[in-house]
């Protein structure tokens, strides 16, 4: 349970990669209709790093120097926010927000050179990292190149630029510091695809976090998504949910808002367990059969804005992190929380990480080798079903199973600030003898299974 040592032997071999020069020719959709992922996003861990406050010097070389740390947590794809040199015009702060994009052609000199992020991806790549992108393709700041070199690209309201425009057409007001590009114009549309193309043809890029991108129309990424494969075969993410045809256009995950919301509450005591099965329910009808989805209880915006992960979850923590990692999608941890980061990171200035001692590392190595070695836990439709194991206690112990090719977990977590005696009746293909994920101890699963959770324990148990 929840008081124990490491699951497994940690081993990770670093694997060399392929030319990262090489060029791939890859289909851009499944038989299906949705965009083919590559197969190292079916079981993948991503981490978010914020290049500005993951190090003491806040640039490439600092990231670089922690790359072997990373692969050791578990970590299989590094997602590097904005690259790009900051606006001035209009900025906020001193240093400004990494989303006021200047220009996509080049890199914020304030974490290095071109050549310094080549550098680092392929030193990531030596070791078996991917490294994604974040993309900010809905606007740029008020003094970009693009404004001054092609206006015709911007969006006018009344002859005029305006900031972002939102979902419901109305320009979102604290969004000051940067300007709505317009995707009506084939122009704008031509250089956003060239200009992603540029980061994969000269950085080896493995993919794309795409900032905002349901503010930007679906049918430019139908537009996209095959343009970018021609060159090599990406790993698409969306900072969206509230677009299905995404799934069809251009993405292989988008972000699991509702999960962290729900999750978040469930916390604090508004809703139960029994929210999951509701979510569980409404995306399975809301999406596209083989969706994936990120889940996360911090993130730079989280972590900013509404606070640090014991803020958000307190005690509940770690019992949502399990759930992260096992319940159906692609897990990620933002920097530091390997080390419980109990800083809210400034946006606008520089507020590196205080690193202490790495204190988090076990527990996200063991679920990390869960999710590797287990496919009943890899994300979607590549890992098993999720089906609920009936409790007696439902609305506080939230209990599942998942299964795939023979591979096969049991999940059981307390979700609630209460002690419960809890009896599980699993059915017979449940049944059977697993590995304690968290105690290296055997743990019989039986009919009519009677359990004893702390608050917010967790049980943790596979057959592998």
């Amino acid at each position: 349970m929840k008081n124990s040592g490491i699951f497994f032997l940690l081993l990770f071999l670093y694997s060399c990669q392929q030319n990262p020069t090489q060029v791939q020719q890859t289909p851009s959709k499944s038989g299906n209709g949705r965009p083919t992922e590559p197969e190292w996003a079916r079981s993948a861990v991503l981490y978010e790093c914020n290049i500005r406050q993951f190090s003491a010097a806040g640039n490439f070389a600092g990231v670089e120097a922690q790359l072997p740390r990373l692969r050791a947590l578990g970590v299989d794809v590094l997602w590097l926010m904005p690259i790009h040199p900051i606006g001035l015009e209009k900025r906020k702060g001193s240093l400004g927000s990494p989303y006021s994009v200047r220009d996509y052609y080049a890199v914020n000199p304030d974490y290095g050179t071109v050549d310094d992020l080549k550098k680092l991806i392929g030193e990531a790549h030596k070791i078996g990292l991917k490294v994604i992108l974040d993309w900010v393709p809905n606007h740029t700041s008020w003094d970009a190149v693009w404004l001054k070199d092609h206006p015709e690209y911007y969006t006018r309201i009344n002859g005029n630029l305006t900031n972002p425009i939102n979902e419901h057409g109305e320009p979102i007001a604290d969004w000051s510091d940067i300007c709505d590009l317009d995707y009506k114009q084939p122009g704008t549309r031509r250089a956003m695809i060239d200009a992603m193309k540029y980061w994969i043809k000269t950085a080896d890029i493995d993919g794309f976090r795409v900032d905002m991108a349901g503010l930007v129309p679906n049918d430019f990424w139908a537009e996209a998504r095959p343009a970018l494969d021609s060159v090599k075969q990406m790993f698409m993410l969306a900072e969206w949910q509230d677009e299905p045809g995404h799934f069809k256009s251009c993405f292989n995950a988008n972000y699991g808002w509702k999960w962290k919301d729900i999750t978040k509450d469930i916390a604090s005591g508004k809703q139960n367990a029994t929210s999951l099965d509701t979510l569980l329910n409404f995306l399975g009808d809301y999406y596209p059969q083989d969706y994936y989805q990120l889940y996360f209880t911090q993130n730079h915006d989280e972590n900013t804005w509404s606070g640090y992960e014991k803020e958000l979850y307190g005690d509940a923590a770690d019992a949502f992190n399990v759930l992260m990692f096992t319940w159906q999608g692609i897990p990620m941890l933002y920097n530091g929380q390997e080390d419980g980061l109990a800083q809210r990171l400034a946006f606008f200035e520089k507020d590196p990480v205080k690193w202490k001692d790495y204190g988090k590392t076990a527990f996200f190595q063991n679920l990390s080798v869960l999710k590797h070695s287990n496919k009943a836990v890899w994300a979607g439709k590549n890992g098993g079903k999720l089906k609920k194991i009936p409790t007696d206690r439902d609305t506080e112990v939230y209990a599942f199973t998942r299964e795939k090719d023979g591979d096969k977990v049991v999940v059981v977590v307390n979700l609630s600030n209460r002690s419960q005696s809890v009896t599980l009746n699993p059915d017979e293909q449940a049944a059977g003898a697993y590995l304690s994920v968290f105690g290296a101890s055997t743990v019989q699963v039986t009919k009519d299974m009677q359990l004893t959770l702390k608050p917010w324990e967790y049980l943790v148990l596979t057959n592998k």
